[in-house]
């Protein structure tokens, strides 16, 4: 998944173009980047910038549109009217969706949109958006309208739809300790509120959008990327560094190392030449554990399915602990008997895919889900934990390939099971 930043740069790292490629490489996105503006600023204070050339912005873009496919873009800070449509020219026919942060001043206090270049931001940019995502201050500048209340923050965002915009985030709305973000879809509102975390911090704001952009290119409807958006950034806030000696500066490295490795095959495997085909109607999963997991809530997984669109593979969900009731619990029962194994994939059954397993020498193990017992098949959740205790009651190495013929309403499936998601998928390139 390639997603670009068109943006200003920021040396302390902490916002614009640094802060969105380690976004973007955190949720297991690949950062491109077309720089806009040089800054000289840190977490104290804002010095100097310098804008990047019209023509060196015009070939920045052109060389990356032209060699990369794209799947997102996220547009920050533009600065003034000649980048505005210079970005206008080259992307007012694309079909990449665009996530627009309008970014007008600096946390540490620098002006990044001049004055005179709203105008022409609001004409050229706000139409090209699939969404924008303007704090309160910012929503105010755009709008016209003073936001004091939710019914306020409605008639803005209808406003800044009115500009183009086929949806609107209305971030940072304070009302005592609860912190609000705003949504117009279309022409649904809806709110997503949070408690305040006290702490004064740089780069929030792009940190959202970035996110944003990525839980979009997975696949994700709107709210609930908006939701795993607002997640991901709050968490970023929480952890914030005081690594200068001024403001804090948000941590988007907040992901743990079974979830990275595991976010890390998930992405490689969507890359497998025809893996749209190994995926079932009911959509996979991939799981990876902790040592010894004692439940589900131990077990790695994706909050909702690895699924195909026509010839593509979309990841439609984040990386939860207890993400994967099914295939999670699969594991878990593995890994009662095999502490070693600790990563399982399911993709689609197929009677040639278990033939080349065992080929391959691998061990492969099947249960019918026609003999489970009605006291089993009458308990949530119990048809998977029974099938693969049965499947594996005898075996003395730990399974390869664990699969089912399907029942009445069930499709069939098979289970890959390996130490960790590496082996999981060395094991299905294989096979196939």
């Amino acid at each position: 998944m390639n997603v670009l930043s068109i943006a200003g740069s920021d040396p302390s790292s902490g916002a614009g173009i640094q802060n969105d490629i380690k976004t973007f490489s955190s949720l297991g996105a690949y950062g491109l980047c077309v720089v806009t503006v040089v800054t000289s600023q840190n977490t104290k204070r804002f010095s100097k910038m310098q804008q990047v050339s019209s023509e060196m912005v015009s070939s920045q873009l052109e060389s990356v549109l032209s060699d990369f496919d794209v799947n997102m873009i996220k547009i920050g800070m533009v600065y003034n009217s000649d980048i505005i449509k210079t970005i206008y020219q080259i992307l007012k026919k694309t079909k990449i969706p665009i996530v627009l942060d309008p970014v007008f001043e600096s946390t540490t206090g620098g002006t990044l949109l001049q004055k005179e270049a709203l105008y022409d931001f609001k004409k050229f940019l706000v139409p090209l958006s699939h969404v924008i995502t303007p704090n309160v201050i910012e929503a105010q500048k755009l709008s016209g309208v003073r936001i004091k209340s939710g019914s306020d923050a409605r008639k803005a965002a209808n406003k800044i739809q009115n500009l183009g915009a086929k949806n609107v985030v209305i971030t940072g709305y304070l009302h005592g300790n609860i912190v609000k973000d705003f949504v117009l879809e279309g022409s649904k509102f809806y709110s997503f509120p949070a408690k305040k975390i006290p702490i004064k911090n740089h780069g929030s704001g792009c940190t959202f959008s970035a996110s944003l952009a990525v839980f979009l290119a997975r696949g994700n409807n709107f709210r609930d990327a908006v939701k795993l958006a607002k997640e991901f950034t709050t968490e970023s806030i929480r952890n914030s560094q005081k690594l200068g000696k001024g403001i804090a500066i948000v941590s988007v490295d907040t992901k743990d190392k079974i979830k990275k490795e595991l976010e890390d095959s998930i992405s490689s495997f969507t890359k497998i030449k025809y893996a749209y085909k190994l995926i079932p109607e009911v959509g996979t999963n991939f799981v990876f554990s902790n040592p010894k997991p004692r439940s589900i809530n131990d077990i790695v997984g994706v909050s909702g399915r690895i699924v195909k669109s026509f010839d593509k593979v979309l990841v439609a969900g984040s990386l939860e602990y207890g993400g994967s009731r099914h295939i999670g619990s699969a594991l878990l029962e593995v890994a009662k008997k095999f502490p070693q194994t600790k990563s399982a994939l399911n993709v689609k059954y197929d009677k040639k895919f278990i033939s080349k397993a065992k080929t391959k020498g691998m061990v492969v193990k099947n249960y019918q889900r026609s003999d489970e017992p009605s006291k089993t098949k009458s308990k949530e959740g119990g048809t998977v934990p029974w099938g693969i205790r049965n499947a594996i009651r005898d075996s003395v190495k730990a399974p390869d390939v664990i699969f089912h013929t399907g029942d009445m309403g069930k499709e069939p499936m098979s289970i890959i099971f390996g130490n960790d998601p590496k082996d999981v998928l060395g094991k299905l390139v294989r096979i196939i």
